[in-house]
Formats: structure tokens, C-alpha cells, sequence
């Protein structure tokens, strides 16, 4: 008899509007960033034509979701209204709809005024909360309701203040105790699909980074998706003293380390080096050697 799919048995899909989506093998949610400042492309898709090229881009290459921010999570970066971070949404939302109709899309927002507008009117798919509902209250019953995918991120403080010399007994454990406290509130309002993410680079030091990272595979505990963000993050330019624009092979590393660790999803910059990524650690992992022999 197969064992019955509850909330913390391994789930290894997650449904998108009756779409079970199957993440037995890693899959790749492509960033898109609107925003003028985020660390890496601020101010690099403004125009319309700009959105739709590198959206076009990273489906071509195999994207699996595309995940799109207005509002920049950077350490430091300036608040905006929820009027605003709508209005940067929809201005473009409508043109990829239309364009890609199939499009898994998740929208980054911390917001339920914000998810409630995007799913309701333009289809959102999966709402990637970089607050785990901190930041708004509401959120949680809004995702019930919505009965949509919910990514909930790990993230000590706000943008603001997040790197404000951060600080833990264990990091490792703050975080599973985090998240355990956090899910349950999830299962008691009946939200079915949740996605985990320890948060990279979000209220932690660069040690603290790569002691979650190796220790990633202790979040399997609860039996749930595993989403991790390293892409070209400062945990990988200021380790190896380069920029971001030249963190390509050092993100390529880290997301093959969290691929064998249990990752899920990898959120990345550049997918087709991603797809690579998880196509060689797939083989790796598969592999098997019959009638060895000393």
C-alpha cells in the first residue's frame, strides 16, 4: 500500500491550480527582477521589449518558473508602497500572460494586498514570501484561501536591517525551529503546498550562509520542497574577492552542493548554466557501478 501524501510525508510535487508539478527531479525558477536597485540587475529590464526577451530567455533555456520581483530585498534597499510594487506588476503581468500562457509564474512579495491582486487578476501561480508572513499578518490566511503554492523564506529583520551584524547560537537550528513553528501555523489554516527556503544572505553572515548550506540536507526533516537562492549572492563574490557580474562558476558550484544536499529548486540568475548544473548532478547521482570488485 502506498503511504498516504500528507503534509509531512516527502512532497514531491506541488499542485498549481490542479497541475501537480513534479520536483523528483531539481527544477529552476528563473529570477526577473523590475526593480531599479536589486544587487545584481537593477535597472536592467525596464521596457516592455526588455521583460519579454529575457523572459522568452529563460524559458527557451529551460526555466521551469519564473519568478518576478518589484519590490528590491537587497540589504539596504529603499522601501516602497504596495501601490507602487502593484503598479511596477501589472504594467508588465498582462504582456507575459499573454505571451506565455502556460507560464508557471511566482511573483516575490511579502505583501497580501499584493498577492491577492496578482493571483486573483492575473493568474499568479505561486507566492514566494521572503518574511514567511512576518511582515504581514494576513498573508497566511490570504494563501489558504488562494489554495496556491507558498514559498516561505527564512529572514532575520527586514531588508533594512537584516545585515545589522546578525547573530546566532546556531544557525542551523534557529532556523529548523523557525520553520517548525511556522509550518504548523500553516497546516492548522489547511495551506497544502509549502515550499521552504533558509533564506541565503538574508539576516546571516557569510559564515552562517555556508554553514546552512552544508548542512541543507537536515531540512528534510520536514518532508517538504526545498527551495535555495545562492545565485551570484555576496556569500560567493566577496569569498572569492570578485563582483557579482563575475560569480557565474562560484553560483554554479554552490547550487551543484545544494542539488546533492536535497535542494528542490534552485533560484537563479542564469538558467541554461543551471539546467547544465542539475542535468551532470542527476547523472551523479544516479549512477551506479554493478559487479564491483576489490
Amino acid at each position: 500500500m502506498e503511504p498516504k501524501d500528507t503534509f509531512f510525508s516527502r512532497k514531491l510535487n506541488i499542485n498549481c491550480k490542479g497541475d501537480l508539478i513534479d520536483l523528483s527531479e531539481p527544477k529552476i525558477m528563473g529570477i526577473l527582477n523590475i526593480t531599479q536597485d536589486s544587487f545584481y540587475d537593477g535597472g536592467k529590464y525596464s521596457s516592455s521589449e526588455e521583460i519579454l526577451a529575457q523572459v522568452t530567455k529563460m524559458n527557451n533555456e529551460g526555466a521551469d518558473i519564473i519568478d518576478i520581483g518589484a519590490y528590491s530585498s537587497r540589504p539596504g534597499a529603499l522601501d516602497i508602497s504596495a501601490k507602487e510594487e502593484i503598479e511596477r506588476l501589472t504594467s508588465i503581468l498582462d504582456n507575459i500572460r499573454n505571451t506565455f500562457p502556460d507560464l508557471i509564474i511566482s511573483v516575490d512579495t511579502f505583501r497580501s494586498e499584493v498577492a491577492k491582486e496578482v493571483v486573483n487578476n492575473f493568474n499568479v501561480d505561486i507566492i514566494n514570501d521572503i518574511s514567511a508572513g512576518e511582515l504581514d499578518p494576513k498573508m497566511f490566511e490570504l494563501i489558504a484561501d488562494l489554495n496556491i503554492p507558498y514559498v516561505m523564506m527564512h529572514m532575520n529583520g527586514s531588508p533594512q536591517n537584516m545585515q545589522n551584524n546578525p547573530q546566532y547560537e546556531n544557525v542551523v537550528e534557529s532556523v529548523i525551529s523557525y520553520f517548525e513553528e511556522i509550518i504548523n501555523k500553516l497546516k492548522l489554516l489547511g495551506v497544502k503546498d509549502v515550499i521552504i527556503d533558509p533564506g541565503f544572505g538574508f539576516g546571516k553572515t557569510i559564515e552562517h550562509n555556508y554553514q546552512l548550506l552544508n548542512h541543507l540536507s537536515d531540512f528534510r526533516i520536514f518532508e517538504l520542497p526545498i527551495l535555495i537562492g545562492v545565485s551570484r549572492k555576496s556569500m560567493i563574490y566577496k569569498a572569492l574577492d570578485l563582483s557579482a557580474e563575475e560569480a557565474l562558476n562560484g553560483t554554479s558550484v554552490l547550487n551543484t552542493i545544494a542539488v546533492l544536499n536535497g535542494a528542490n529548486i534552485l533560484r537563479v540568475h542564469d538558467v541554461k548554466e543551471a539546467k547544465q548544473t542539475i542535468k551532470l548532478t542527476s547523472k551523479l547521482l544516479s549512477a551506479k557501478v554493478d559487479n564491483w570488485h576489490d
